[in-house]
């Protein structure tokens, strides 16, 4: 699914009414009926509706709903803000079809003084002030509203963005001007925001209603913004030769691994073999030999010759991919046998955890990374690699993306939806996962993933992109299982051969 820019959401909605072809304001009545069809699904015609219409077209979709709502039974409340007597020219025609229904009891217009409604929690609010147009904080009036709907116990359903949100950056918006909605009723396609954590507050649940319109323009616009969906992945699968031996089937190295940490050098290796991995070998220091052999004998070991630490690089000639940074630890000689590790690379390389936490400190180094590498960090791991900044959540992606295109790699930023990051300035989001992901080694999983794909021969790009969506789809299937409060990262492992098979 693309994500459009607030631009071309714009462009959209022009390119269908000229090409389907369709009058703007039979448009607006179509999404007024699948807006209807939500809300009439979740709230029956015992509950009072309110309904707060501003003078643009969302304000439009919005006394078209409220209208429609009335016809079916609704008692309704209708507010149409007209403060500066300039209304769009179709929330202008719904503002007098609301004027030739029979069935509205109350509508005022207000172009001044405001007497506010009272809000009970039995009553629904349907928040139809602004839409994906906005660009700068709502202030006056409109902010004192949205704080009056937000103290108020009733539930509140926003028409496709809560008013005061905008579509993208909100990195200087105003939060307690924005709409807390209940429900979001987003017009055929997610915005940038309602994939950023920071912006989750604001969004409730969020639901994508098709309203038809134009699939030409969508699938032929260029777009910087993507959120994967089974069907993609699907496309970006490799099979399998029935005639295969392990040597067709990648050979990976994991550097990983230190004294009181094993278990990420387990964990990364279990997902790595999971994946499909013809060979994998483990470079980790002699304290975790014996846990190792006992947790993935199907590894072969190499043995670093400090007791305790990775301290010594290896050849990398004959693997096909390599994953450095689970559970290495810090120190400095460590730091050094890394970034002399990544300088020996040929091959595909995923840079996770420990390995991002050296190259904080040693920024510098990060002009030395092989061209290509993969790096996959959480959010306090990224600010720790870059300077860090205020600006919440679309800074750090943006951020994150000018990285990838500077070194001419991938940066996985991972979260809820995590971001991965192309060299090309693409940025293409998971839509798998849960909240229960989010515990020790998760991370470590994920970075077995990647480099058993990499060294099966996926180009870098789609790796991240397979890898991301089945870490997060064994992670769905575990939760249904352990529930996410139990969940733990090898419940991921174990779920990854149904994540596999679901995209057979």
């Amino acid at each position: 699914m693309k994500i459009f820019t607030s631009s071309q959401i714009h462009e959209l909605d022009a390119y269908t009414i000229e090409h389907e072809p369709i009058r703007s304001i039979d448009l607006m009545e179509r999404a007024a009926r699948s807006l209807t069809q939500a809300i009439t699904e979740r709230w029956d015609a015992q509950t009072p509706v309110t309904v707060f219409a501003g003078p643009g077209n969302n304000g439009g979709d919005a006394l078209a709903v409220a209208r429609l709502l009335a016809e079916q039974g609704y008692q309704v409340s209708i507010y149409l803000f007209n403060i500066h007597n300039k209304l769009s020219e179709d929330c202008a025609a719904n503002k007098k079809r609301i004027g030739e229904s029979k069935r509205i009891k109350k509508f005022v217009e207000v172009t001044s003084n405001f007497d506010p409604p009272q809000l009970d929690a039995g009553m629904l609010v349907v928040d139809g002030l602004f839409g994906s147009g906005l660009n700068k904080p709502l202030t006056g009036g409109f902010a004192s509203l949205v704080k009056y709907i937000n103290q108020a116990p009733a539930p509140v359903v926003s028409i496709d963005v809560p008013s005061g949100l905008m579509t993208e950056d909100n990195t200087y918006n105003v939060k307690a001007h924005i709409v807390k909605a209940t429900l979001t009723l987003t017009l055929q396609q997610k915005k940038l925001a309602m994939l950023l954590d920071d912006c989750q507050q604001f969004l409730g649940e969020v639901r994508v209603l098709d309203i038809r319109l134009s699939q030409e323009y969508i699938q032929t616009a260029h777009c910087q913004f993507e959120l994967i969906e089974e069907r993609d992945v699907r496309r970006l699968m490799l099979g399998r030769n029935p005639f295969a031996h392990k040597g067709m089937m990648g050979n990976a190295l994991l550097v990983a691994g230190s004294y009181g940490m094993a278990g990420a050098a387990v964990l990364a290796a279990r997902s790595c073999m999971r994946s499909g991995v013809g060979k994998l070998t483990v470079l980790t220091p002699k304290s975790n030999s014996g846990i190792l052999q006992m947790s993935v004998p199907e590894a072969v070991l190499h043995i670093d010759r400090d007791e305790t630490a990775f301290s010594e690089p290896i050849s990398v000639e004959g693997f096909t991919a390599m994953g450095i940074g689970p559970g290495m630890g810090t120190q400095e000689s460590t730091a050094i046998a890394m970034i002399a590790q990544l300088r020996r690379a040929q091959c595909p390389v995923v840079a996770d955890a420990d390995a991002l936490n050296m190259l904080a400190v040693h920024r510098a180094w990060m002009q030395q990374l092989p061209k290509g590498i993969i790096l996959t960090p959480h959010p306090k791991e990224f600010d720790r690699l870059v300077e860090p900044s205020a600006g919440g959540c679309y800074e750090r992606l943006n951020n994150a993306r000018l990285l990838a295109e500077r070194f001419q790699g991938i940066v996985v930023l991972k979260g809820h939806h995590t971001a991965i990051c192309m060299a090309d300035g693409r940025v293409v989001f998971n839509s798998t996962g849960n909240a229960g992901m989010a515990t020790a080694g998760s991370g470590d999983v994920l970075t077995g993933i990647i480099t058993a794909l990499c060294a099966r021969g996926y180009k870098p790009e789609h790796a991240c992109v397979v890898a991301v969506y089945l870490h997060g789809l064994a992670g769905d299937l575990a939760a249904r299982e352990v529930g996410e409060e139990s969940l733990v990262a090898s419940d991921i492992i174990n779920h990854l051969p149904q994540a596999f098979e679901a995209l057979r």
